[in-house]
């Protein structure tokens, strides 16, 4: 299957969301220019703007774009060419993005791998793609220690995160980890750290520059794909230009000197794309945050001032939460995007009241995406919102709802498959052409389209309400019963804080939902219990009633920050306060 057919429209697809766009907007056109162009742009328009801060640290754009031809001169000199694979272990620090801007000057692709993935995972995700040069942070050298050797990798590149802070917070840091962690043997000679690697590139002459089309490989990122199992997903140059454009248009109040504050990790499409390279092509620069303390997030708020902020729902869960700033002025943040998992209607109307306590015009939006289209689909924003959707899609996507065992598109309100038509699809899946035909199939209307194992409706007007994962559908003596809608009614309640719903295996039900709760503060699961199943009662059907209601303190969350739904699915505890 060549992707690229995706572009040769055979039947017009519906667009009820047109009416929100121009002409121009709808029929956006990507620029044949790599990543790299797209900073080295902004450079020559910015030069003296700040593009990175980190931890005290200040990089403008000029001084960016000499680090990452730095760079592209160090990987060549290590054989790094056209097609070659690098991957890139990195929490947020500048170093990555060096890394990442050098190797797409190159040609080459970027495989961006979790830090805190275990051992094998690593050994995996080297050995899956190639990858010839491994860029690490220092700290976890004990999880190469022993498989690196069973890998194609020559160099290993070891970076600290005290690099790039500025002299004084570096070398704080750095005293600050003697004794904490195993360091790398220096006489290994396949291991240097960053500044060796970038004294490869003294005394030689600039890359002669060589321009890289919109349609070249540029980065991998991981997912489970609509099966569930890992998967390297091959991102062009395009769906990160494509983004970029997108944002710009949408975001009309974002401009040069503007600032966004990135805590979603690099590894992840959602947090690559929105949070660091699209703040890059707009002239605004990216405040890079490699660790996350959500007790101190309005302590961050003040001391930053961002003027966007994106992430998963828990994020802003964690800003309302905080007490510590009670005076906090919020009036320089323009947008708050959710994405990444379901935002609740009742935390977004939470979130709505305290930044307009805390003297921000801004409301909360959702976007919706995957790594397979790189992260945003769809985006509600302040005069294209509904409450509760995920928006409507962005200029030059298109979605449809399906129903996922005959491929009919579903009426308006009806609940379906979210599949998704796209110019910034994956390539697809690396080597493993049979998980790429099963997302990217061809309809009937002669285009291609990306089924996501997501479900939802979409309204008259083009806005999509998500409904949560296929695969989390619960099927109970015949009916379809959707977590996010039991979640939501139970959320209502007043002495809920958050709410999720799994399904469990039952006799003859085939399935039923059990709820885990977590409730507002000084309040006990033995006085609401009851309360809360006849709550449930009165507002669900008889079906969609949860069987079991567990009581716990916080959920779990995957490293992502997202619920764990399969440790909740096996989780067979008893309540936190009993």
């Amino acid at each position: 299957m060549n992707v690229l057919d995706v572009f040769k429209r055979k039947k017009p697809i519906p667009t009820p969301w047109a009416k929100y766009y121009t002409e121009d907007e709808l029929n956006i056109k990507i620029p044949n220019i790599s990543m790299y162009d797209q900073v080295r742009i902004s450079a020559s328009r910015y030069p003296n703007l700040k593009a990175i801060e980190y931890f005290g640290g200040k990089i403008t754009y000029s001084e960016l774009v000499k680090k990452i031809n730095k760079a592209a001169i160090s990987f060549k000199r290590l054989g790094i060419t056209q097609g070659d694979i690098v991957s890139i272990c990195l929490p947020n620090v500048p170093e990555a993005l060096f890394a990442l801007y050098a190797l797409n000057k190159l040609g080459a692709i970027a495989n961006m791998v979790h830090p805190l993935s275990a051992e094998e995972e690593i050994k995996e995700s080297l050995t899956s793609t190639k990858s010839k040069i491994l860029v690490m942070i220092d700290l976890y050298y004990n999880k190469i220690e022993n498989i690196i050797k069973d890998t194609d990798v020559e160099y290993v590149i070891f970076v600290s995160a005290g690099d790039s802070m500025n002299p004084l917070m570096g070398s704080a840091y750095k005293i600050s980890q003697i004794g904490k962690f195993k360091k790398y043997p220096k006489s290994n000679r396949r291991y240097m750290n960053f500044a060796k690697f970038m004294r490869l590139s003294w005394f030689q002459e600039e890359l002669k520059y060589k321009r890289y089309s919109k349609d070249t490989p540029a980065v991998i990122i991981h997912s489970g794909g609509t099966s569930g199992t890992p998967k390297n997903v091959v991102i062009q140059n395009r769906a990160f230009i494509l983004g970029a454009k997108q944002t710009g248009d949408i975001c009309l109040h974002l401009g040069p000197g503007d600032c966004c504050l990135a805590i979603m990790p690099n590894f992840h499409g959602f947090g690559l794309s929105v949070c660091m390279h699209t703040p890059l092509t707009l002239g605004c620069y990216t405040i890079l945050i490699p660790t996350f303390d959500s007790k101190k997030f309005d302590t961050l708020f003040k001391k930053t001032r961002p003027t966007v902020v994106l992430g998963v729902p828990t994020l802003f869960e964690a800003l309302i939460s905080n007490k510590n700033e009670p005076d906090l002025d919020l009036s320089f943040f323009k947008y708050a995007i959710s994405g990444g998992d379901l935002l609740p209607k009742a935390l977004e109307d939470k979130v709505n009241n305290y930044l307009r306590e805390h003297n921000s015009k801004a409301k909360i939006t959702q976007g919706y995406g995957l790594s397979e289209a790189l992260a945003a689909v769809t985006l509600a924003h302040n005069d294209v919102n509904k409450s509760g959707s995920i928006g409507v899609p962005l200029p030059g996507n298109y979605v449809k709802i399906i129903d996922p065992a005959t491929r009919k598109t579903k009426k308006y309100g009806e609940v379906g498959e979210i599949v998704i038509h796209s110019q910034a699809f994956m390539m697809g899946y690396l080597n493993n052409e049979t998980e790429t035909n099963a997302a990217l199939q061809i309809h009937d209307d002669g285009h291609i389209w990306l089924h996501t194992g997501d479900l939802g409706y979409m309204d008259e007007d083009g806005f999509i309400f998500y409904e949560g994962r296929l695969k989390r559908m619960i099927i109970t003596s015949g009916y379809n019963v959707y977590p996010s809608h039991i979640e939501e009614v139970i959320e209502r309640h007043p002495d809920v804080l958050q709410c999720t719903v799994v399904g469990i295996p039952h006799p003859y039900k085939q399935q039923v939902a059990k709820a885990f709760i977590v409730l507002k503060d000084g309040k006990h699961s033995l006085f609401v219990k009851n309360n809360i199943k006849e709550y449930c009662k009165k507002n669900l059907a008889k079906y969609m009633v949860p069987s079991e209601f567990v009581f716990r303190k916080q959920l779990p969350k995957t490293k992502l920050g997202k619920v764990d739904f399969v440790a909740l699915q096996n989780d067979t505890g008893v309540d936190d306060d009993e």
